[in-house]
């Protein structure tokens, strides 16, 4: 499989997934037991923060053990030689909080997917041109949530747009009748205080929630958008 396919199919999953959990754990051990939870409720990839003690020697494991299973990227890459080291690790995607170039072409020459962060449309565009497979629109809630994103999505309905900040079970079907491709979710879906009390289980059932409410808020646009064909006037 070349570079190339292998971006793509990476990409491919993440948008049918249609959720990216962001892991943020206090320790290695915590953010692997996140994973098998995770992956136990359908969500089958992973977002490791390098803010995770050890970030790297956790991708390595993860993807050692489950990466048959489970699609594991890197989050909060700030710098090239941070992503360099990460895909190194086993990371199939680079995800950052803000626009650096130089990360993206580093994701980009090794053959794998790269989700940079941006909020103003400027930041959007310059991410897409510079070779985004998908922009992360961070953070979103503080701009105004899915009304933002649907607002972005006018003059740019090209751009794959990852919205990140805000996004919980509440909010989750507008974000992707806003035209997300995908959300990223943190402490809403990978619950701390739960994984430090042992109940793993926890995060599991919520796995299974967030699924649940993308697949009816996509459901419900594809019976929208049918009917609108169905009752748009033929053409003469």
């Amino acid at each position: 499989m070349n570079h190339a396919m292998d971006r793509e199919h990476v990409v491919r999953r993440i948008e049918e997934i249609g959720v990216v959990p962001v892991v943020r754990a206090s320790s290695g051990a915590l953010a692997v037991r996140a994973g098998r939870a995770l992956c136990a409720g359908g969500i089958e990839v992973l977002e490791i923060t390098m803010t995770v003690p050890d970030a790297l020697a956790v991708m390595h494991e993860i993807t050692s053990r489950m990466g048959s299973r489970v699609l594991v990227g890197a989050g909060t890459v700030l710098t090239a030689d941070a992503a360099r080291g990460c895909i190194e690790a086993g990371a199939q995607f680079i995800v950052s909080p803000g626009l650096n170039l130089e990360v993206i072409h580093a994701a980009r020459e090794l053959g794998k997917a790269v989700f940079p962060g941006a909020l103003t449309p400027t930041e959007v565009i310059a991410a897409w041109s510079a070779g985004a497979d998908a922009v992360k629109v961070f953070p979103c809630s503080a701009m105004g949530g899915a009304k933002y994103l649907r607002a972005l999505r006018g003059p740019l309905p090209h751009v794959k747009l990852l919205p990140t900040g805000g996004v919980n079970l509440a909010t989750a079907r507008e974000f992707i009748e806003a035209g997300a491709v995908a959300l990223g979710v943190g402490g809403e879906l990978v619950d701390a205080a739960a994984l430090e009390a042992g109940c793993d289980e926890v995060l599991t059932e919520r796995a299974r929630e967030f699924l649940a409410v993308v697949r009816s808020a996509r459901a419900g646009m594809e019976k929208r958008a049918e009917r609108s064909r169905r009752e748009a006037p033929e053409e003469a």
